[in-house]
């Protein structure tokens, strides 16, 4: 049949940013060092305490190990959908104007800078305290998802987080869905760490010392992430 001819598909290269970038299209999802950079930065940043983790060392401290599974589930599933709310917003945006984009690229950059340094100077406690009423395992997995979810931070981290690394001239649904599948596995397995270390060695998530360290490392590396993309966007003007 004549290419002509032929009846239109919805995959047919055209201006939908998220199946389409401005003319690359399908043939590349991310790039090998984009995504390592991403997971390494996902990775330590998901160690940082949060409203999240001190749920699930609350829990962990006062159930013990059982707590692990219907927790990790609970919180994958919040995130996936702060990811989804954060990520429709984007590819609104991204379909709207290329430019707001970069805009959000800007200001997000200086909002990862902001919150690398609140997070230095954070204290080192993590003030979790034993949740001695008991709970099953759908109504734990129900609090961390709602917990998760609706912590209005998240969504501002992602929104703020996940444009430093996705490029505006790939297709946007296939760059996002790695990257939404590599945070969903790295946050799964975090809380599932975390759970088992607070039931069988509680001092160690208790030590002001070791949530010290933790948070700045994880404030470094966030200043750090606002710094380069700042580096890297006035280089390519």
């Amino acid at each position: 049949m004549p290419l002509s001819d032929r009846p239109f598909s919805p995959l047919d290269r055209g201006p939908n940013p998220w199946l389409h970038g401005d003319a690359i299209g399908l043939d590349i999802v991310v790039t090998f060092e984009t995504w390592l950079a991403f997971t390494a930065a996902s990775a330590v940043l998901l160690v940082i305490p949060g409203p999240t983790i001190l749920l699930v060392v609350s829990y962990a401290l006062g159930q013990g190990w059982r707590t692990a599974l219907p927790m990790a589930i609970g919180v994958a599933l919040g995130d996936f959908t702060a990811m989804t709310l954060s990520l429709l917003g984007l590819g609104a945006l991204l379909a709207a104007s290329a430019t707001l984009f970069t805009i959000l690229k800007w200001a997000g950059a200086a909002y990862l800078v902001w919150l690398g340094i609140k997070l230095w100077r954070a204290g080192g406690a993590l003030d979790a305290r034993p949740r001695t009423d008991s709970a099953s395992a759908l109504k734990m997995l129900g609090h961390a998802w709602l917990v998760t979810a609706l912590n209005p931070k998240g969504l501002t981290f992602f929104i703020a987080f996940l444009p430093q690394f996705i490029d505006p001239k790939l297709a946007l649904l296939p760059q996002v869905s790695v990257f939404a599948a590599t945070f969903l596995t790295l946050a799964f397995a975090n809380v599932i760490t975390y759970a088992l270390i607070a039931s069988r060695a509680r001092r160690v998530v208790q030590s002001p010392r070791t949530m010290r360290v933790i948070n700045r490392t994880g404030g470094s590396l966030l200043i750090g992430t606002g710094v380069a993309t700042v580096a890297l966007r006035a280089g390519q003007a």
